[in-house]
């Protein structure tokens, strides 16, 4: 699909500061690996602060969108928060809007994402159309399915900065209604579950309904839950979980529920998830005296980055005489089809809950090379995010390194925003090495850019 231009303002200001990036880029001493200087991440990949960083100020701004043709020119740097803020008054939206407001788009697309319209959209940089990308060389390129850089616009997905920076986007956008109706359904197994995922979608609806959005929560071995949105231009209240009350319980006590279509979409965010409660942010004591502002995920990470520098928690853990704990957060791709196996062995080996369930299938016929699903597979993402108890003798990496290897031999996929553990071989044989290979050499042959083995792995 060709585009036409952003406004004419926007494109100048937008190339001026490429420019002014690229000089700056330039700047750095060849010897020195190029990192981004951002205020904010949502990688769990934490390492010691370094100074300096590339400065990519000024690229993360929505260019135009184009609501006649249903597209949005967005800079790399821009978050979800700010693109759906400036979509939704055009009765749009992207295509994926993954759960966190500071996940940028460049970083959707080039570590993967993933929400509960994923089952009928697939993954964010399945919706883009085009990418202009400052390349590990130094180079701007334009990438697209159709050019001369097409391999690299099919490889920069799950390269996560290792082969460039998104700098701009062209992305397609779908039409939305004013709220969401929700319908928690609940299943006494997994079997049940998964039997449901693959009915709705093939079908993309449930009991004659159809459904736009597609997750679930997973409680205990039995006690499971698929919630299926379904837009609507009307609804008989709005539920308003950005204060006291917290969506994820609601799963459990609601089995209609309505939101509007803005909170629908961050109805994740204000508590993490459940991942709030780590912090105190849920108890009853505590929630009416915590700022309404403050209820957001950027805020909880960076109290789990503080946590990791100063090793806070282990502290307590050695004070109170408890067994130090490993830091499980995940998420994972699995076959429906192996569900129940993964889930069994979760259960019984990690016992963490609640988990929470995506399904996920290809747009794209053509696949992703470093992230190699299946297109014709229906997939189910697992994401979990917690701590689990180490026993005698165990080490940290034991959980990770469990699931892993659960993984690999249930033919699912890890997404690399987290730890992993993986040998070269085996972790070049997962993510297209060869390819991989072949854009480095390209794109970045003096590997200015970190390795993406050395990035996701070794953190380096």
């Amino acid at each position: 699909m060709e585009s036409d231009p952003p406004a004419a303002p926007d494109r100048v200001e937008h190339s001026d500061e490429v420019a002014a990036l690229t000089a700056r880029y330039g700047r750095i001493p060849a010897s020195e690996r190029v990192r981004l200087a951002k205020s904010t991440s949502n990688l769990f990949r934490f390492r010691a602060p370094v100074s300096g960083g590339l400065d990519v100020t000024g690229l993360d701004r929505v260019l135009r969108v184009d609501p006649r043709r249903r597209v949005a020119d967005v800079q790399g740097m821009t978050t979800f928060e700010d693109l759906v803020a400036a979509t939704l008054p055009y009765g749009l939206m992207p295509l994926v809007v993954p759960q966190l407001k500071t996940i940028t788009l460049g970083g959707a697309v080039a570590g993967l994402g993933i929400e509960a319209s994923s089952f009928r959209n697939g993954l964010p940089h399945e919706s883009v159309l085009e990418m202009e990308i400052l390349t590990g060389d130094g180079g701007v390129v334009l990438a697209r399915p159709d050019n001369e850089h097409a391999e690299l616009f099919r490889g920069f997905p799950n390269s996560y900065g290792s082969l460039g920076y998104a700098l701009r986007l062209l992305i397609e956008l779908q039409p939305v209604r004013d709220y969401v109706r929700l319908r928690h359904v609940p299943f006494d197994s997994t079997a049940s579950c998964a039997e449901a995922i693959e009915r709705i979608g093939r079908s993309g609806s449930w009991n004659e309904q159809r459904v736009d959005f597609l997750d679930g929560t997973v409680f205990g071995a039995n006690e499971l839950y698929l919630t299926l949105g379904t837009f609507t231009s009307r609804a008989p209240y709005t539920s308003d979980y950005t204060g006291n009350r917290i969506y994820y319980r609601s799963i459990r006590d609601r089995e209609v529920d309505h939101l509007r279509t803005h909170d629908y979409l961050w109805r994740w965010d204000t508590d993490w998830f459940w991942c709030s409660r780590a912090f105190g942010a849920q108890h009853p004591a505590i929630r009416p005296f915590w700022p309404r502002r403050l209820l957001r995920s950027d805020v909880y990470r960076r109290l789990v980055s503080l946590d990791q520098r100063h090793g806070l928690s282990e502290r307590f853990y050695r004070l109170r005489g408890r067994p130090s704990r490993e830091p499980v957060i995940q998420d994972v791709e699995i076959p429906l089809d192996r569900l129940a196996e993964f889930l069994e062995f979760f259960h019984r080996e990690i016992g963490i809950s609640p988990v929470w369930l995506c399904p996920v299938r290809l747009r794209d016929s053509q696949g992703w090379p470093l992230y190699p699903m299946d297109p014709a597979t229906l997939y189910v993402n697992v994401g979990f995010w917690a701590t689990v108890p180490l026993g005698e003798g165990q080490s940290v990496g034991t959980y990770n390194r469990a699931i892993e290897a659960e993984v690999s031999e249930l033919d699912g996929h890890k997404s690399l925003y987290s730890t992993a553990y993986y040998e070269p071989e085996e972790f070049w044989r997962r993510y297209d090495g060869a390819t991989y290979q072949r854009l480095k050499q390209r794109y970045d042959e003096a590997g200015k850019l970190p390795d993406l083995y050395d990035k996701c792995v070794l953190g380096t």
